[in-house]
């Protein structure tokens, strides 16, 4: 099936045969209309009578020892209630980390980058609290720097973190790499010998900010138990809770946690910001502690995408095939590993994009730097190969005189295709149907410009309001590109989601109430859980119970798994609630009807119905004063870790697939680029909801056109601090800046998944920047190697 749009859709459908709001609906999200009318309660409104309001003193160098913290004028400020250093943390565990425990809650000895935190305050008012912090002296002896690879692996390089013990350490060639993954298959040289046209490239791919917009926020409230009741937003309540209990000295049932309204998040939220240090000083002072962000804190309160250089090698025969492909990826994880060994997999893995190529050799490594740190973001790793072996296709298929669309499809992997890494891919792959989609799609008309009474809309025009070009030198381009990306936790990671599922009588109704600790980030997990319990359970009213650490993990809101993970949670869960519900009505209804004995019976409409849609019951006469409730856990089949010598192994659970065309005008002679369109094509799976679908693959197309054209955080490389920690000086996409997205997607069903659904929300990410720079590229004529594109690069000043 497949479905297209040009636009956001405005029909949004309520009807259904089982149940109103059931999958495949495009129900409305319950906090969509409080959202855009600016009522919805952030985790920065939260407020809590005589609280307190905490600051974090950061480094104001990126790589020094500590030779001394002085506080005493700090804790002398009227309101100041407490000013702590990494002493004076509760419990001897004062490390954290998602994957590892390398990151000091404060500063310890020494800082590794510009930003690090070094002390805390709290304060009765948040002005107070700046100012204390303002007044405590750090002293720093600077140390030698390490910035690139160079730096970090020569023989006598300063090591960023001195005594490894993680489980990477032992078989890293350097103490600064964090981890490295080859992927070999086949033989990459002797089929080299093979090739009639042989391509190189080397690629920069500049870090990007997630650029949410609520800053990261708490309040951490201390309990009559000695417990802390934190309020957070954040992407996963439990690995959080896993990393706050250790620091505070408490059990992990004392630490009891509870999502707050996010304001975006793309990855940024997956590791620790203020959720130990609100907690720390909360039970430090006996009092409620709220922190906030500023924009400026929160560009180094958070991870952010690695930047990455890329070698590349293709070689193809002169039809048209490819013969092998070298590369090596190397990312910048910063001061701290967060998820790098995962990026560095998937980057590794997915290196080779969505195409048959049987002879590779691949080798991504990770690095310890001065640098910021970085972590996740939406396309964990595969975004950063995708521009790279996109560009490397063009390449090719202009050495080779071929259409790029159709050098592509020639090459597409499809159902049965082997990846690098070995495993099989199981589930419909239709890479190259969806480049035919976005080909065969109309171009947008030219000179859109032009008025029909003859004037110019300069909102039409290559740099927009500034008014700087009427559309002369402007020149037309148009790019392709295709991307492979992962869905789920992988390399054996144990990914599973808890979901509890209570079904009872309210008011003479069956109500359902669905209750898991899934982060709702803006992804719309709420309303597909309340389509899948009305759709499992034939209930009309269903409530979500606030996101919590009183019921299991559900893991992170990543890697497009939420729906697959926590929806195929919900999903079980209801089937166990409704095989109880079936029982007790065989106990009290059996003997006066025989279909209760029969297989196939089925909740619908608040009734139990055979599958010839007889009624046998009403729900509310089953369940009369009696509640069914089931709390389970759910997993997808497991996956192995990749072999570190050769790669191989069933390392991913699932893949997904999208392909954009990016049409733009470019004014050659200021540099100045409009992307009037960006088409994509999408296998979905299954479109749970359809409104929910289109706005995860515009948003994410956006994300890749931002990154193509002007976001990047810039670090000095001489002093490795962020010269552009302020939305002013890092540009993200506006409305003015964004095209028509226009959407085209198919649903070709995984059969190993929850309603055969795909993840969406990270593919589009991955073509849109490689689409969007190949139509630069065709513009200009210019061989353009890096992200983003800046004027000075298509102008040549």
């Amino acid at each position: 099936m497949a479905r297209t749009t040009t636009g956001i859709p405005t029909d949004v459908t309520q009807g259904s045969r089982t149940a109103k709001g059931g999958i495949g609906e495009s129900t409305l999200r319950p906090d969509g209309t409080l959202k855009v009318t600016g009522e919805f309660a952030y985790s920065s409104d939260m407020w809590h009578e005589d609280m307190l309001w905490g600051q974090i003193l950061r480094s104001t160098v990126a790589h020094a020892e500590i030779v001394s913290i002085d506080t005493a004028e700090a804790l002398t400020v009227p309101g100041v209630h407490a000013v702590l250093t990494y002493e004076d943390l509760p419990a001897p565990v004062k490390y954290y980390g998602m994957e590892f425990r390398d990151t000091p809650v404060l500063a310890h000895r020494k800082v590794r980058h510009h930003g690090e935190p070094v002390a805390v305050v709290a304060a009765d008012h948040p002005e107070t609290a700046r100012r204390a912090a303002a007044k405590i002296r750090v002293e720093y002896r600077e140390l030698p720097l390490v910035t690139d690879e160079a730096s970090a692996t020569a023989p006598d390089a300063v090591l960023v973190h001195e005594d490894r013990e993680d489980h990477h350490a032992s078989h890293v060639p350097h103490p600064n790499i964090v981890h490295r993954q080859p992927i070999v298959r086949g033989d990459a040289d002797v089929a080299a010998l093979r090739a009639e046209v042989i391509v190189t490239g080397e690629y920069t791919f500049g870090m990007q900010d997630q650029a949410f917009l609520g800053p990261e926020s708490g309040l951490a409230v201390p309990a009559e138990d000695g417990g802390v009741d934190l309020y957070v937003a954040t992407q996963w309540l439990h690995s959080d809770l896993r990393q706050i209990a250790p620091v505070l000295g408490l059990p992990e049932e004392k630490v009891r946690m509870t999502m707050a309204g996010v304001g975006g998040a793309f990855g940024g939220r997956e590791d620790i910001s203020m959720q130990i240090l609100a907690p720390v000083l909360a039970l430090r002072t006996g009092k409620p502690v709220k922190m906030v962000y500023n924009r400026f804190e929160s560009f180094f309160g958070h991870v952010h995408r690695h930047p990455a250089k890329l070698w590349y090698e293709h070689g193809a025969t002169r039809e048209g095939k490819l013969t092998h492909m070298k590369c090596r990826i190397v990312l910048d994880g910063g001061a701290y590993a967060s998820s790098t060994a995962s990026v560095v997999g998937n980057a590794a893995s997915l290196a080779v994009g969505p195409y048959v190529v049987d002879d590779v050799d691949i080798e991504a490594i990770g690095l310890y730097t001065n640098n910021p740190p970085c972590g996740a973001m939406r396309g964990f790793g595969a975004v950063q190969a995708c521009f790279a072996y996109e560009a490397q296709m063009d390449k090719l298929a202009a050495k080779l005189g071929m259409d790029p669309v159709e050098f592509r499809r020639l090459n597409a992997m499809e159902q049965g295709t082997i990846m690098p890494t070995g495993q099989r891919v199981d589930h419909p792959a239709p890479v190259a149907e969806l480049l035919r989609r976005v080909k065969d799609r109309p171009l947008p008309p030219r000179r859109q410009w032009e008025t029909s009474d003859g004037e110019t809309d300069v909102r039409a025009l290559p740099g927009g309001l500034s008014n700087t070009t009427h559309g002369e030198g402007i020149v037309r381009g148009v790019g392709y590109a295709v991307g492979i990306k992962n869905v789920g936790f992988s390399e054996g990671f144990d990914d599973y989601s808890t979901a509890r599922v209570r079904l009872e009588v309210m008011g003479g109704e069956a109500v359902a109430m669905v209750h898991t600790a899934m982060a709702e980030v803006g992804q719309g997990g709420v309303t597909i859980h309340a389509q899948i319990a009305r759709t499992e359970l034939g209930v009309d009213r269903v409530t979500i119970h606030p996101a919590d650490t009183q019921v299991g993990s559900a893991g992170s809101t990543s890697a497009g798994r939420q729906t697959y993970m926590t929806g195929g949670s919900v999903k079980n869960s209801c089937e166990l609630v409704r095989e109880k519900v079936l029982e007790i009505g065989r106990r009290k209804f059996g003997a006066g009807h025989p279909a209760w004995a029969g297989a196939g019976l089925r909740l619908a409409g608040g009734k139990v119905v055979t599958e010839d849609g007889e009624v046998l019951a009403a729900v509310a006469d089953v369940l009369e004063d009696e509640a069914v409730e089931v709390e389970a856990e759910w997993r997808h089949r497991p996956t192995e870790a990749f072999d570190l010598v050769t790669g191989q192994g069933n390392g991913h659970v699932q893949y997904s697939f999208a392909a954009h065309r990016a049409v733009v005008e470019v004014d050659t002679e200021l540099g100045l680029v409009k992307v009037v369109e960006l088409a994509c094509a999408q296998d979905v799976g299954k479109a749970i909801n359809p409104l929910s679908v289109v706005g995860q693959i515009q948003g994410g197309t956006t994300q890749g056109l931002g990154v193509a054209v002007m976001e990047e955080i810039i670090v000095d490389p001489k002093t490795a601090k962020v010269r552009n920690p302020s939305f002013t000086d890092y540009l993200i996409p506006t409305i003015l800046d964004t095209p028509t997205i226009p959407v085209d997607y198919l649903e070709l069903a995984d059969p190993n998944a929850p309603y055969g659904v795909h993840g969406i929300g990270e593919a589009p990410t991955l073509s849109s920047t490689p689409a969007v720079v190949a139509a630069i590229r065709d513009a200009t004529g210019l061989a353009l190697d890096r992200t983003p594109i800046r004027p000075e690069h298509l102008t040549g000043l």
